[in-house]
């Protein structure tokens, strides 16, 4: 059995002041919930893909209408809660759980990430970059832990097994990657303009 992608697309943007709803953003002509759904659904390994909307991005959830996914509506109580919500909805078990805001994702790095969680024997697994990646694109970081030695940052991608959703402390594996490709979100004018570069390179 595969593993259900679910796309959390239901944050207003309040960070980055904008007028229109996030997932919308454009890089390289596209919107960047498109990039990640196209990427979604290249990979091997995803067997269906969920976004979560809420209230905050009825425009989102008008455009994905048109991809063959499963959209759910969630009560925009938080990044966790919303998460719940959907795996108790769906009664989902294996999923991979992604942020609508990583422009330069890829089916290969999403069949990469799948491969790794499916390795690890470890209910959750969540993957991280190095800060000094981050430092070297030029983004910064709200958060981040020491992991063997080094910071590292969380890249809003995570495998979890949804029958653990409801445990208070679940065993999980850290997988580092340094690329760019799961190092670079939009939270900042600047970082959108970064991936705008770095889709040209990449």
């Amino acid at each position: 059995m595969g593993v259900t992608a679910v796309v959390m697309a239901g944050g207003k943007g309040k960070r980055m002041g904008l007028s229109e709803e996030k997932p919308l953003l454009r890089v390289g002509g596209k919107p960047v919930i498109e990039i990640v759904l196209r990427s979604l659904l290249s990979a091997k390994h995803v067997e269906l893909v969920v976004v979560a909307v809420s209230d905050s991005t009825p425009q989102t959830a008008r455009f994905v209408s048109r991809f063959p996914v499963k959209i759910v509506v969630t009560p925009g109580n938080g990044y966790i809660e919303d998460m719940q919500f959907v795996v108790k909805q769906f009664h989902l078990e294996k999923i991979l759980t992604i942020a609508a805001d990583l422009p330069l994702i890829t089916a290969k790095v999403v069949d990469k990430i799948i491969a790794r969680y499916e390795e690890c024997d470890k209910p959750a697994m969540a993957v991280v970059t190095p800060l000094d990646l981050k430092s070297k694109l030029g983004l910064g970081a709200e958060y981040t832990f020491n992991f063997d030695g080094k910071q590292v940052v969380p890249v809003g991608i995570n495998a979890i097994d949804g029958q653990k959703i409801n445990d208070y402390e679940i065993e999980q594996e850290i997988f580092i990657m340094e690329s760019p490709e799961v190092a670079v979100n939009i939270n900042t004018t600047e970082e959108l303009n970064l991936a705008q570069r770095l889709l040209r390179i990449l």
